[in-house]
């Protein structure tokens, strides 16, 4: 069955690639493309990042900048919110099954294939997007290989289950297969999901120490596929709700939100620096955040240990805000309140400018260290080109961030604050409020 769906998903999706080295055991290898050596003693100087869009609508980055290790990302705008309830679970089928053995070769020959050129590939997934990745070392005379060959990783509990009390539909959908459909999708299911979704016009192709005509030619002779948008994506519908799921245990978690921001919407990024007011989780690995509003406000009842922290989701169409506490069962009820009644003031004006100027340059240093790895800004550039086909550079991000007002943060409180609610609560719940108690 594997095998079948492997060999299926080979014939129908876009083809992932890597460049290796050109001596390669005794493979048979595709035509080798050429990259004239640079001249000795000159040095070599990055280039720009350069955006070209074919005509079947896929859109194309790279940057060379003669790094050590290359890496190359297909990022396809299909996740979880595009399944339906009668083929749920597919996405994370497909997810996993990127080293399948395929028609074109077994599972090992792949693995053996990629360690042999010191390569890694990894699939991830969100709600709205499939990303494969794959890093290499970075050569001056390639070939293109396994062409054919490759196609196509926590959130907790709590956060499948607000998302599922949030709303109605598409977004709703749980990154992960359900248990009763383990076993249960089938070929047609995956055919359908594919044929209709990993369209060209739905994907970017991004390449960091590659050149762009080469990564170009790649595209243009490999990734030719079917063309248009596909099946038009559900437009997700907010709800409210609630989920609680009793397991015992010290702890309690929850999370409470309301409906958010869009990504690229006006308001987006005054939630984002609303977040880093209230406090948006510790840098250190269990650590606290003491110096955050939400803490401080908890820590005031002497409601120890907790963890709690601002949520911020951004989707194409929608978004989520709101707190998530970590806390004993005992202390849950007034960790929340505390947590909530430190949002309220906010949204009644009690912010200084200091407060957020400094959250400001706190999301401009969390956005800062999130691109300064190859592997992030892959995936920042693919997330742009896929949502808006062109790319957007720090400078601008920061100029953005900057232009967002007080009273632009004081009203993203006021909205979660008189917004209808979700709530997704795990553990002790024994002392955790329900929402119409808050």
């Amino acid at each position: 069955m594997l095998l079948q769906i492997k060999t299926l998903l080979v014939r129908t999706m876009c083809n992932l690639f890597f460049f290796c080295v050109q001596r390669f055991y005794s493979l048979k290898v595709a035509p080798k493309v050429k990259i004239a050596p640079a001249s000795p003693g000159v040095p070599l100087h990055p280039q720009d990042l350069e955006f070209t869009k074919l005509p079947n609508g896929l859109v194309i980055a790279s940057m060379e900048n003669y790094a050590p290790m290359s890496r190359i990302g297909l990022f396809i705008k299909a996740g979880s919110r595009d399944e339906d309830s009668n083929n749920l679970g597919t996405s994370h089928l497909l997810r996993l099954a990127s080293t399948l053995t395929t028609k074109g070769a077994s599972s090992f020959k792949i693995t053996r294939g990629i360690e042999a050129v010191g390569g890694k590939l990894s699939v991830t997934a969100t709600r709205e997007t499939m990303a494969y990745t794959v890093e290499f070392a970075h050569a001056s005379e390639v070939c293109l290989q396994w062409l054919d060959v490759l196609v196509l990783t926590c959130l907790t509990d709590v956060i499948e289950n607000l998302h599922a009390a949030a709303y109605k539909n598409a977004l709703a959908n749980s990154l992960y297969c359900p248990d009763y459909r383990i076993g249960k999708v089938t070929s047609d299911e995956l055919n359908y999901f594919v044929q209709n979704h990993f369209t060209s016009a739905r994907m970017a192709l991004i390449g960091l120490g590659v050149s762009h005509s080469v990564l170009k030619q790649v595209a243009e002779q490999f990734l030719n596929i079917r063309g248009g948008l596909g099946l038009a994506g559900t437009k997700t519908k907010y709800r409210g709700g609630e989920i609680r799921e009793q397991s015992g245990g010290s702890l309690a978690h929850a999370a409470i939100v309301a409906e958010g921001a869009a990504n690229g919407s006006a308001e987006a990024h005054a939630f984002s620096v609303l977040q880093h007011v209230l406090g948006a989780g510790p840098h250190v690995k269990r650590g606290s955040n003491t110096t955050s509003l939400l803490c401080q406000a908890i820590a005031k009842g002497n409601h120890l240990p907790f963890d709690v922290s601002a949520f911020n989701a951004n989707y194409s169409d929608s978004g989520l805000f709101g707190i998530y506490t970590i806390s004993q069962a005992a202390a849950a009820g007034d960790v929340i309140k505390a947590a909530y009644g430190q949002v309220k003031s906010v949204a009644q004006g009690n912010l200084s400018s200091a407060d957020v100027q400094a959250a400001k340059n706190k999301l401009k240093a969390g956005y800062v260290m999130s691109v300064e790895t190859s592997e992030g800004f892959l995936h920042e550039v693919g997330a742009q080109a896929l949502g808006a086909g062109s790319y957007v550079p720090p400078s601008t991000i920061f100029q953005q961030i900057d232009s967002v007002a007080d009273a632009d943060v004081v009203n993203a409180a006021k909205k979660f604050v008189s917004g209808k609610k979700s709530m997704a609560a795990s553990g002790n719940l024994g002392h955790t409020p329900f929402l119409d108690e808050l």
